[in-house]
Parts: C-alpha cells; sequence; structure tokens
C-alpha cells in the first residue's frame, strides 16, 4: 500500500453508494441463471464478443438498486482465468458511485491509493461514462463509476440482454446493506487505517475475539462507513482451539477477499420465503436458538412472528436504534469462500452481535462436515 507524506493534504473521495460488484466466475452464463433463478435478478445487459471484448463474457443482473455483473474469461491466459484458477469464483470488483471519477480517483492516490486504472470516458450512442480503479485487499479493486451523463444499460461496451426466468416470486431485494471483507491475521488494524486515509471512511463498530468466538474459534472485526451510504466490515483470524472461518475462507480464496454481501429487504419472511421455495440453501440455525432469543429481544415494543421466524431459520437483533433480521446463505460458489445475507433493519446500526455465537456455531457445523474446523 503506497502512503504518501502528507495523506490530508487533499480531502477524501466523495462516495455516494455501491455502484455494482464484479464477480469473476468460472461460467458467467451459468452464474447469471443462478442469481436470476435463485435469488430473483433480472438479467438486463450482455459484453462479449458480439460488442467487441474478445477475452471475458459479462451479464449484468437487477434488483431494486443492487447490480451484479458476472463475467468469466474467455482466454485462458486472461487474467480473469487466472483470478478463476487461484480464488475459483468470487466478487472481484466492489465499484462506488460518483459524481466526479476523475476527482474521486485523484483524491484517493494523493491519500495513498495505488491506482490500478487511470480515469477513463467510455462513450456510446447513451452518452459517457468515467470510470477508474485503485487497488484493495487481495485481489479485490474498487472501481469508481461515474454515470450522471449516461442512459444506457449498464456501461459502454454492453447491449441490452435478457435471460427469461420464469421461477418463483418475486424476492423483494433493495439495496446493497454492507460488504465484508476478510484478511489476514494481524492486518486488520491496517485496512482499517487504509479505508481512513485514503478513502475517509470513520469507524462504525468494533469487535473483539471477546465479542465474536466460540467454543473453538474467533475473529475480530471493524466496520468503516460514510455515515450509511457505504458500509463495509473488515474481519481478521483469531487465535482458538481450532481453525476459525476465516482462516478457512484464506485458505481456500488464496488471499483476502469478500467474504459476503448483505442485500437488505423490506420484508424478511416474504423474501426468505421466495428464496427457499427457488432452492437457495441457508445455514441451519442452532435449534436452542428460538428458546432464547425471545427472552433476549422482549425490552422491544414490537412483536415478532417467531413461528414464522423459526420456520424460516430468521435470526433477531436489536440494538438502541431500533431490531434487525438476518439470515445467511450457504456458500454460492463450489469453495467455502462467499456467501449472501438477506437483512431487515427496523432502526437498527448494527450487525446482529447478538447472533455472532449462533451464527458461527452454524457455520462450525458446515466446516466440521468438511472436516475443516
Amino acid at each position: 500500500m503506497a502512503v504518501v507524506s502528507n495523506p490530508r493534504a487533499a480531502a477524501p473521495p466523495a462516495l455516494a453508494g455501491f455502484d455494482h460488484v464484479e464477480w469473476w466466475v468460472g461460467n458467467a452464463r451459468h452464474t447469471a441463471q443462478f442469481f436470476a433463478a435463485g435469488f430473483g435478478f433480472t438479467v438486463i445487459a450482455y459484453a462479449g464478443p458480439e460488442t467487441g471484448r474478445r477475452d471475458r463474457q459479462s451479464y449484468v443482473l437487477t434488483q431494486g438498486d443492487i447490480c451484479f455483473v458476472v463475467t468469466s474469461p474467455l482466454d485462458g491466459d486472461s487474467d480473469v482465468a487466472e483470478h478463476v484458477r487461484r480464488h475459483g469464483d468470487g466478487v472481484r470488483v466492489v465499484a462506488y458511485r460518483v459524481d466526479d471519477a476523475r476527482e474521486a480517483h485523484d483524491r484517493a492516490v494523493a491519500r495513498g491509493g495505488h491506482s490500478v486504472q487511470e480515469p477513463m470516458r467510455l462513450v456510446d450512442d447513451h452518452g459517457a461514462v468515467r470510470v477508474a480503479a485503485i487497488a484493495a485487499y487481495g485481489d479485490t479493486v474498487h472501481a469508481l463509476i461515474e454515470r450522471g451523463h449516461y442512459d444506457g444499460p449498464f456501461l459502454p461496451g454492453f447491449e441490452a440482454h435478457a435471460i427469461p426466468i420464469a421461477v418463483g416470486a418475486p424476492v423483494g431485494l433493495t439495496r446493497f446493506d454492507h460488504v465484508v471483507a476478510n484478511v489476514e491475521d494481524g492486518k486488520l488494524t491496517e485496512w482499517v487505517d487504509w479505508y481512513q486515509r485514503v478513502w475517509g471512511l470513520g469507524e462504525l463498530q468494533h469487535f473483539t475475539e471477546d465479542d465474536i468466538s466460540t467454543e473453538f474459534s474467533a475473529l475480530r472485526s471493524t466496520v468503516v462507513w460514510n455515515e450509511g451510504r457505504v458500509v463495509q466490515p473488515i474481519n481478521e483470524p483469531a487465535a482458538g482451539l481450532r481453525k476459525s472461518q476465516i482462516a478457512e475462507y484464506l485458505d481456500y480464496y488464496g488471499s483476502p477477499g469478500v467474504q459476503h454481501l448483505a442485500l437488505r429487504t423490506d420484508d424478511i419472511v416474504t423474501t426468505v420465503r421466495s428464496l427457499r421455495d427457488r432452492g437457495v440453501q441457508f445455514l441451519r440455525v442452532p435449534p436452542d436458538y428460538y428458546d432464547e432469543a425471545p427472552a433476549r429481544m422482549s425490552p422491544l415494543d414490537v412483536e415478532l412472528p417467531w413461528e414464522e421466524l423459526a420456520q424460516l431459520g430468521i435470526l433477531a437483533d436489536r440494538d438502541p436504534q431500533g431490531y434487525l433480521l438476518q439470515v445467511f446463505t450457504e456458500p454460492v460458489a463450489s469453495r467455502p469462500t462467499a456467501f449472501i445475507e438477506i437483512i431487515q433493519r427496523e432502526g437498527a446500526r448494527g450487525f446482529g452481535e447478538g447472533n455472532f455465537r449462533a451464527l458461527f456455531m452454524s457455520i462450525e457445523a458446515e466446516q466440521a462436515r468438511r472436516g475443516n474446523l
């Protein structure tokens, strides 16, 4: 990571929110169909040899304000192919939306960021987009997308495209809630400092191994954000009796990377019921969880549908601002790496701290089945 003598000399980049995430995968068409059929996304755009991109194929999917791009290699010697060989399917790009990509890029570089793509203006019949990119943890990059003068389906080089999927009721996902990174042991503080220095993000919460642990494993985590537009927890493994979920991720992914994407819904019961009907698999909740959770949530002046939550495996937690409901899928690729969180917030700003033990016990049960605990 580059260091400058006076990183505060430039104001931090103004990040309006997440623009999209791009997955680099072995088979983009199959992955697009998986997210469409399983998670209710709609395929809206395509790029590949037919649009002038010879080495890769991409599909763009949307739901609410969420945008996924899935890209696979057509050239075995390409950077996409090497990424998939090393990591399996995973998130390569976490893109931020900005009003001025050149200014945001230059500010990030002035504050110590390493540019991997200088600002570039892309043009087609729908207008112009300016893009740039800064290296982040592992092989992950943060793209900067300025699209205020563009009305095309995604970016220049993409054409409108559909893959009809007639499966299931609407899912109802609305927006990105947060994006979680896993980094190596001893690197958490370094990456928190990097996000503060380069991007001007502040610390929202920090969790020690005493907060996030079970009998067997533990981790540390810090959440950085810019007042809710971009929210990014960062995890590192902590010493425990056995291998933590973060250590397992790092072993299989081969480097730091995106652990999971948290997607917001306004009605998690309906959303999870639809996802289950579509075949999405979720982590199993410890059987005694629903014996204890109602008492922990009782100070709230709200009646939760505990029977439905238990039936669907949905977890509940509260903080001084309100409550949240959340559920976690099994890994969405062959390797036990990236997964999806579904979350409904009713005022709460936390991340389900009261559910950490139950969640990690569920993950450890799956690790044990894989022989990796």
